[in-house]
């Protein structure tokens, strides 16, 4: 079982490392590299969410062919994951055994029209600290943050200039919400991913903010760990889990 980790804004696939000691031996962890950052530091960053979609999906299409997998993203890696799903739909291609999406409202949820991306540095800086998650020493840091703001930058553009379109094809595999409990993100959010679903659905809180994944690496591991083994919740019902 191959598990495919979509990473947060500004986040790289190195977010994803110290999950492999923690994930049974069966999965294959598979952090997915993007455009600028990481390993792929000196391509150019995606204009949009679709291009972004379509090259996560040119990586991995070989390796969905023969083998079972899953997805697994964090925040702006839910969207990721949401759309790559729809692109592999559409190609009629092996579907995921299970998606993971985190610290993500559903994707219907009509969002307000931000500019963030276009902020000046001083006040970009106070809203990505404001969403917690980024090193305060890295803020301090003026070199590395040079390096880091063009990134973010890039990514909150895709996600404020993206479009929702409504499929009338729901999800057809079993589907995990994941979230912190002090995440700004409400309930009904979390449950109205539900209308995107048509099979097993769970939701788990966890203790932290939007970024609670980085304090909660053992808890949702596990939570991997059980659901891709036993392959649970296959009749379609709700399991939530605080």
């Amino acid at each position: 079982m191959i598990l495919f980790c979509l990473p947060y804004a500004g986040g790289s696939e190195a977010i994803y490392y110290k999950w492999k000691k923690e994930l049974n031996t069966s999965i294959k962890l598979i952090p997915i590299s993007l455009k600028g950052r990481g390993k792929r530091f000196n391509e150019d960053f995606y204009e949009s969410i679709e291009e972004a979609v379509d090259d996560i999906f040119l990586n991995i299409k070989d390796k969905i062919v023969n083998e079972d997998y899953a997805i697994y993203g964090h925040s702006m890696g839910s969207l990721l994951g949401y759309e790559l799903y729809y692109k592999i739909s559409k190609l009629k291609l092996r579907k995921p055994t299970h998606i993971f999406f985190s610290g993500y409202k559903a994707p219907s949820i009509i969002r307000k029209r931000e500019d963030t991306c276009n902020l000046s540095d001083s006040d970009f800086m106070k809203k990505i600290m404001e969403l917690g998650g980024t090193p305060e020493e890295l803020m301090n840091n003026q070199e590395i943050f040079k390096m880091f703001l063009p990134i973010i930058r890039s990514d909150f553009k895709m996600l404020e200039t993206y479009t929702y379109k409504k499929r009338e094809a729901k999800i057809e595999c079993d589907v995990s919400i994941l979230n912190g409990k002090q995440d700004t993100i409400n309930l009904k959010e979390i449950l109205d991913w539900k209308n995107h679903v048509c099979r097993g659905f769970n939701i788990y809180n966890f203790e932290g903010n939007h970024f609670y994944i980085n304090n909660n690496i053992e808890n949702i591991t596990n939570i991997i760990n059980d659901t891709l083994a036993l392959q649970i919740n296959t009749n379609g019902y709700i399991k939530h889990v605080v």
